[in-house]
């Protein structure tokens, strides 16, 4: 891939989950309206404090993307993030799925994308 190219799609991942990240806490992209299975679900997890754990990974991930310190690391423990927000919204809300199907595309390139650093694992 060239770098350029993965560079821009790296700051891009990275923007993206740091805002994401970032309004778990600061609450400035206003949620639209759930089914109640889906507030429900959502409601269980920021009860355990687990939205605020998504939270600060998406915060740690987005700046190491930007900043490509530590990215490779961080693009692999954020797919477990970016699977589950495509499970959530395919099952829970599908109407509002698109956000977490680019989410899934842009970390599956990021992955792509630091396909060297992970040989090592893989041999």
């Amino acid at each position: 891939m060239n770098s350029k190219v993965f560079m821009a799609l790296r700051i891009l991942l990275g923007g993206f989950v740091l805002v994401f990240g970032l309004n778990k806490f600061l609450h400035f992209i206003p949620f639209g309206e759930m089914s109640a299975e889906a507030g429900a679900y959502f409601a269980a997890l920021a009860s355990a404090k687990v939205i605020t754990l998504v939270g600060i990974v998406e915060i740690v991930a987005g700046l190491a993307l930007i900043f490509n310190k530590f990215g490779a690391l961080l693009a692999l423990i954020l797919m477990s993030i970016s699977v589950n927000a495509v499970l959530f919204h395919l099952t829970l809300d599908p109407a509002n799925s698109a956000g977490a199907i680019v989410l899934l595309v842009l970390n599956i390139i990021a992955l792509i994308g630091y396909k060297d650093k992970y040989k090592a694992l893989l041999s």
